[in-house]
C-alpha cells in the first residue's frame, strides 16, 4: 500500500505527536526473519502507522539519526 491509505498528518505537530509517533515506529516494526510484516498488525512492512510515525517525525524535522537516539532512550531537542 502507499500514499492513498496513509493515516493523515496533525496540521501542528505537537510533542504528543512526536510521543504518538515514536511509539508507532517502536511497536510497527518488521517481523523477522525476513521483515516483510508488521510485528504488531501483520501487514506488509512499513505498515500505515509506521509510516505516519516516521512522516510526523519528518514533518517535525527530525534528522534519521535524532530518531534513533530517542528510540534508544536517548534525548533530543525538539524546535
Amino acid at each position: 500500500m502507499g500514499p492513498i491509505d496513509d493515516l493523515p498528518l496533525p496540521p501542528h505537530v505537537t510533542t504528543e505527536d512526536v510521543v504518538f509517533a515514536l511509539r508507532a515506529i517502536t511497536l510497527h516494526v518488521p517481523e523477522p526473519p525476513d521483515g516483510a510484516r508488521c510485528r504488531k498488525d501483520e501487514a506488509a512492512h512499513p505498515c500505515r502507522l509506521h509510516r505516519w510515525g516516521r512522516r510526523v517525525l519528518e514533518r517535525r524535522g527530525l534528522t534519521a539519526e535524532q530518531v534513533q537516539t530517542l528510540i534508544a532512550g536517548g534525548t533530543v531537542v525538539l524546535r
